[in-house]
């Protein structure tokens, strides 16, 4: 009998799970490795962030996951160098080697180089970012409540650069937990003066969708109450002290950067295989460029077909399908049958601006209000792991749209945390 080859996978995220559960156990054994022990379901950290859901119910333990199937080991470890000579991984563990390398780590952050900003901003990339964010604004509201009139200024604007989904999502609903939620936890503190400033440097919000989305988002959030600044950027950060490009400056405690994502990158690979924001150039089968049995999928995979020559849209869709068609591709290869290349299916976009509001953008027609709404839930409740977390998130959100109201908001933390 052939030896299985040993496939290892760098990132537990929508790539590397559908990666693993597409390849033939009777060809591979797999190693996947990460830093955390759970997938996180990124669309709805922002839910996380502003207390609508639990952390647990977007996140999802791999050994679970992956239980029944014995042909995956799972290593919980940071890969810090890669050989692609004689191919192996040195990890926080130690070496790791592999006949078949697959890299579906994602993307972090960009900060752009501004390291004030790194060091001061809030970031929205994983469940523990999300957290992070929940502890910081419910805070936040308590310490308004005791604050002399000085240093209320700073509490009092939260600020988020960046107007793509994930931008817009967060300031619709700190917008909604103004109007809903803080009257009846707070019924004796005036908030009216609390701001929610939405900065973009585009001249739109949710710049990557159609016109109408634009618009009508744009239309949602000011109706909401949210203060958007368009072609408008932050230069400088310094924990109190907003700056932007024009010198203007804003006081605030609260800055959430939402502005941009760069590949995770790793030693070891050539500079050729790397393009614009650290992404690994791929052909039609996600093979990366000038190496051989190293493979990328995802967000940090920058793949150029006719359609797509700029590379494909960093979502969640692409992840999925590209890594389903390279573990049909790997699994053809051990079958002398022909592979197939892959080309993205553009179902569309979306994004939620708060209760009953949403936009969507299909292949043939744009909805926006109630409609759009219900479809954003649908198509992402599909999307969820399990049975189980899917009925929880449901329930939540009934109890949330009936009571307006949810239960969530806990700060947790330790002692030494602000």
């Amino acid at each position: 009998m052939t030896r299985k080859q040993t496939i290892v996978v760098i990132g537990g995220g929508f790539a590397g799970i559908n990666l693993i559960q597409n390849l033939n156990p009777k060809f591979f054994d797999i190693i996947l490795i990460d830093k955390i022990n759970h997938h996180q379901f990124q669309p709805l950290f922002y839910q996380v962030a502003t207390s609508q859901l639990e952390p647990s119910s977007i996140s999802f333990p791999l050994r679970h996951i992956f239980r029944n199937y014995p042909n995956v080991r799972i290593r919980l470890a940071e890969v810090t160098e890669i050989n692609e000579k004689e191919k192996f991984l040195l990890t926080s563990i130690g070496k790791i080697e592999y006949d078949i390398l697959v890299i579906a780590a994602g993307c972090k952050t960009n900060f752009f180089g501004n390291k004030n900003i790194e060091n001061h901003a809030l970031t929205l990339k994983s469940t523990y970012d999300a957290i992070s964010i929940r502890n910081h604004i419910l805070q936040i509201f308590e310490d308004i409540v005791t604050a002399k009139t000085t240093a209320k200024e700073a509490l009092l604007n939260i600020v988020i650069v960046g107007a793509g989904p994930t931008g817009v999502e967060l300031a619709g609903a700190f917008a909604e937990i103004k109007a809903f939620i803080l009257p009846r936890d707070y019924p004796r503190i005036d908030f009216s003066e609390l701001k929610i400033i939405l900065v973009e440097g585009s001249p739109n919000t949710l710049n990557n969708m159609s016109e109408k989305a634009k618009a009508n988002s744009r239309k949602y959030l000011e109706n909401l109450g949210v203060e958007i600044h368009t072609e408008t950027t932050v230069s400088d950060f310094d924990g109190t002290i907003l700056e932007f490009s024009d010198g203007t400056t804003l006081k605030t405690k609260t800055l959430i950067w939402a502005a941009g994502v760069i590949a995770n990158d790793f030693k070891g690979l050539p500079e050729s295989c790397f393009t614009f924001g650290k992404r690994l150039k791929v052909n039609r089968f996600n093979s990366v460029e000038g190496l051989s049995n190293i493979y990328a999928v995802g967000d940090i995979a920058f793949m150029s077909t006719p359609l797509y020559p700029k590379g494909h849209p960093q979502v969640a869709n692409v992840a999925i399908n590209q890594s389903i068609n390279l573990a049909k591709n790997l699994n053809r290869m051990n079958k002398n049958v022909s592979l197939r290349p892959y080309e993205y299916k553009n179902l569309g976009s979306m994004a939620t601006v708060g209760r009953n509001k949403a936009v969507v953008d299909l292949p043939f027609v744009q909805l926006k209000g109630f409609i759009a709404w219900v479809i954003w839930m649908f198509l992402h409740l599909m999307l969820i792991l399990s049975v189980r977390n899917k009925l929880i998130i449901f329930i939540n959100w009934a109890w949330a749209y009936f009571t307006k109201d949810t239960a969530l908001r806990l700060i947790l933390k330790d002692k030494t945390s602000r």
